[in-house]
C-alpha cells in the first residue's frame, strides 16, 4: 500500500478511481492534523470509502517504520515532560536521538519491545485531594505517539459530534466562529433552544476503572492487526511504580499516557451513540458530560438510561456530582468545563474562581520586594490567559476580579511605604486610581471584555 508510487498525471491518485479523487481531497482537508507519512492518499481513500469487513489490517509496519518513530519523537520533544522511571529526560534522549530511535525500531521490529513501568506521581487538587498522574518513559511516549498517529483517524471517523475532549481540532475553549467543535457554545446554544432540564454527570474515577478486556474488545471492532493490538494492550497492562512500590493494574488507563485520552474516548463512544439513537442531546468532554433535555421527565429517563449503560460497562457515576436540575432556577444550575450555567447566566464556577484568586494572591504578597511595574508584568500573562478562557462569563465577574486585583496591588504599595492596611480605604483609591495601574500596563479584564464585544 505504501510502496513507492509511479508518477501520475493530472492529479490522479494511484489505486483510486478518478471520481474518488475529489472526495479524497475533501477527506484530506478534514484530517489535515493526521501524520501524512502514514495517512497517504490510499489510506485516506480507504478511510472515506470503508475497508473490507470494517476492520483495519497491516498497521503495525506503519507504526514501527523509522519515519513514523521520527515524527513521533519530534512530537514528544515538543511536548517536553518529565522523565519516567529510567530517569532519561527529553534532553538526554535528544543528545543521541538517532541511535535511540534506531534501537527502538529494531526492538519493535523483532518483537522484543517491552514498555517500562509508568512512574506514578500524585498531583495536588484545589479541593485538598490528589490526582494520580502516570509518566511513561520517553521511549514509551514515542511508541504510544506512533500508535496514536496510526489509529486515531480510524476512530475519529466514527466519533460523535457531541464528544469534544482530547480530539484534534475540537475542545472546550471558545474557538473562532468558522470552526466547529466548541463544547461550551454547543451547551449554550441548546440552553437557548429550550433544553434547560440538564443531567449533570461525572464518571467516578473513570481513567482508573476502564475494564481492560472490554476496552480491547472495542478497539478490536476496528483494528485486526495483532501487532498493534499487542502494543495497545502492553500500554494498558505495564507496571506502575510509585517510590518503592510496584504493581500491575488490572483496570484503567493511566492519566498522563499519550494514548490514554484516545482509548478513553473509544470506550465511551457506545454511550455517545446510545444517547444519540435515543434522541438525547449529550455534550461530553472526556469523563465529564451533560445531557440537555426539554422536560424534567425526559431528563429523568436520560439519566436512567445513562446509569444503566454505565453499570453494564463496569463504570460508576459519581453520586455527589451527578444530578438533574432546571438550570433556569437559582440553585439548580450546573458546572461544566469551568463555567457555571444558572438562571440564564454564564458564570465562573466557584472552584475556578478560588483557584484564580489563589494564583493572584501568590503573585501579589504584600511583602514582595519588587517594583509595581515588575509585579504587573509578571501578573499580566496570568490575567490574559484566564480572560482568554473566561471571556464569556457575566461582566460582573470581570469587574469584581479587577477590583480584587487592584486592592492587592494597593496593599503592596501601602506596605512599601510602611503603612498598615489592605488597600481598601477611599484615600488609597484617590492616591492610586485605576488609571495609575492602567498607565503601568495592568491588563484589565472588564476593559478587555468590552473590546472583545465591541471590536473596531
Amino acid at each position: 500500500m505504501d510502496a513507492e508510487r509511479p508518477k501520475m498525471t493530472q492529479g490522479a491518485v494511484p489505486g483510486v478511481p478518478a471520481k474518488a479523487t475529489q472526495g479524497t481531497e475533501a477527506q484530506h482537508r478534514e484530517i489535515g492534523w493526521a501524520e501524512a507519512s502514514i495517512w497517504t492518499d490510499r489510506m485516506v481513500s480507504a478511510l472515506a470509502n470503508g475497508v473490507k469487513g470494517g476492520k483495519w489490517f497491516s498497521l503495525a509496519d506503519k507504526v514501527i517504520r523509522p519515519s513514523t518513530l521520527d515524527a513521533a519523537w519530534r512530537q514528544v520533544a515538543r511536548n517536553k515532560g518529565a522523565a519516567g522511571v529510567d530517569g532519561q529526560s527529553v534532553e538526554r534522549f535528544a543528545a543521541a536521538a538517532e541511535r535511540y530511535l534506531s534501537e527502538l525500531h529494531e526492538t519493535l521490529k523483532t518483537g522484543r519491545y517491552r514498555p517500562s513501568p509508568v512512574k506514578r506521581v500524585d498531583i495536588p487538587k484545589s479541593d485538598g485531594g490528589t490526582r494520580p498522574l502516570g509518566i511513561p518513559t520517553v521511549k514509551d511516549r514515542i511508541v504510544q505517539t506512533a500508535l496514536k498517529m496510526a489509529i486515531e483517524p480510524i476512530f475519529e471517523a466514527e466519533f460523535h459530534a457531541g464528544s469534544y475532549g482530547f480530539r484534534p481540532g475540537r475542545g472546550c475553549k471558545s474557538l473562532p466562529p468558522a470552526k466547529a467543535g466548541d463544547a461550551l457554545r454547543e451547551v449554550e446554544g441548546l440552553l437557548k433552544a429550550g433544553y434547560v432540564h440538564v443531567v449533570d454527570a461525572d464518571l467516578q474515577g473513570y481513567f482508573d476503572t476502564i475494564p481492560h478486556d472490554r476496552l480491547m474488545a472495542q478497539v478490536a471492532l476496528k483494528i485486526s492487526d495483532g501487532g498493534v493490538l499487542a502494543l495497545i494492550e502492553g500500554c494498558l497492562r505495564h507496571g506502575v511504580m510509585k517510590e518503592m512500590e510496584h504493581w500491575r493494574p488490572t483496570a484503567g488507563t493511566p492519566q498522563g499516557a499519550v494514548i490514554s485520552p484516545l482509548l478513553a474516548n473509544i470506550y465511551l463512544h457506545p454511550l455517545d451513540r446510545l444517547m444519540e439513537e435515543s434522541g438525547y442531546r449529550m455534550v461530553r468532554y472526556a469523563d465529564d458530560f451533560v445531557i440537555l433535555c426539554r422536560t424534567a421527565q425526559e431528563a429523568e429517563a436520560a439519566l436512567r438510561r445513562a446509569t444503566a449503560w454505565v453499570a453494564d460497562n463496569g463504570l460508576r457515576l459519581h453520586p455527589d456530582k451527578t444530578r438533574i436540575g432546571d438550570c433556569r432556577e437559582p440553585g439548580q444550575g450546573f458546572d461544566f468545563l469551568g463555567y457555571r450555567f444558572e438562571a440564564g447566566r454564564r458564570l465562573v464556577r466557584q472552584k475556578s474562581l478560588r483557584a484564580f484568586k489563589d494564583k493572584v494572591r501568590a503573585m501579589t504578597g504584600r511583602s514582595r520586594g519588587a517594583s509595581m511595574r515588575r509585579i504587573i508584568d509578571d501578573l499580566n500573562p496570568l490575567l490574559r490567559g484566564w480572560f482568554g478562557y473566561f471571556k464569556q462569563a457575566a461582566p460582573s465577574i470581570h469587574r469584581h476580579l479587577d477590583g480584587f486585583i487592584r486592592r492587592r496591588l494597593r496593599a503592596i504599595l501601602r506596605k512599601q511605604e510602611k503603612r498598615p492596611g489592605f488597600g481598601r480605604c477611599p484615600n488609597d483609591h484617590q492616591r492610586w486610581p485605576n488609571t495609575f495601574f492602567a498607565d503601568l500596563g495592568l491588563f484589565t479584564l472588564s476593559t478587555a471584555r468590552y473590546h472583545a464585544r465591541h471590536p473596531r
